[in-house]
């Protein structure tokens, strides 16, 4: 594994192109301060220079809420956003910091949809983005790699991709939960329903999603 100082690269930092893109952004963005120590961790951990935006985001920034907060893009860890992108991947995507993942998650959004860099698990495309769609409980291909997503969260019409998992005053109920929470509904999002509103909602922990998603996945995979 590389060294904290040889990922960071002081000459051409990523961080400068991700700053344009934010000065330039339509949707709500909130930079998440970072702590130094945590960052020089995440971004050793994670094993990206700096010159890139993953990097850049990881060692510059706690993390960043899209939108009101309804998508996390995971840096290095803030009191609103107490995940890490290397930790939260640790455990799920790969076993030990330095593992090559076959995919690598990088953002969340309050309705329990995960977004991941495919590294071989998806399909031929490696390095694009996907959306585990928490609707359809299936990877659906975004065909834009990361930089290109975070430009797709700081510009793009956020209202017409979740027009379906958007309920009527969403803003103030996620303005109550943390980075780490999300919105669980019952009955579930890929059962058949007319309308969102008409959708318990209940604030659970993400983990606890992320895991319930997959084990409900592996199930229809296998028949059940």
């Amino acid at each position: 594994m590389k060294t904290i100082n040889e990922l960071i690269n002081i000459d051409e930092s990523g961080w400068a192109l991700v700053t344009e893109w934010i000065n330039d952004a339509t949707n709500k963005i909130e930079v998440l301060p970072k702590n130094k120590k945590e960052a020089d961790n995440a971004l050793y951990q994670t094993q990206v220079s700096t010159r890139s935006p993953m990097g850049a985001i990881t060692y510059e920034t706690g993390g960043l809420l899209i939108d009101h907060g309804w998508i996390r893009i995971l840096g290095s860890g803030n009191q609103k956003l107490h995940r890490t992108l290397p930790e939260w991947n640790k455990g799920k995507t790969f076993k030990e910091y330095g593992d090559k993942p076959a995919i690598f998650l990088v953002a969340d959004d309050v309705v329990g949809g995960f977004f991941a860099i495919n590294g071989g698990a998806l399909g031929d495309d490696l390095g694009n983005v996907y959306y585990f769609a928490p609707d359809a409980l299936e990877w659906e291909p975004m065909e834009v790699g990361y930089s290109d997503f975070l430009c797709w969260t700081f510009t793009s019409d956020l209202s017409l991709f979740y027009s379906n998992t958007r309920w009527t005053g969403w803003k103030k109920q996620i303005a109550e939960i943390n980075g780490n929470q999300c919105i669980s509904f019952y009955p579930f999002l890929w059962t058949k329903h007319k309308n969102i509103n008409d959708l318990t909602r209940k604030i659970v922990p993400i983990s606890e999603i992320w895991t319930f998603q997959q084990d409900a996945l592996q199930q229809f995979n296998n028949g059940d």
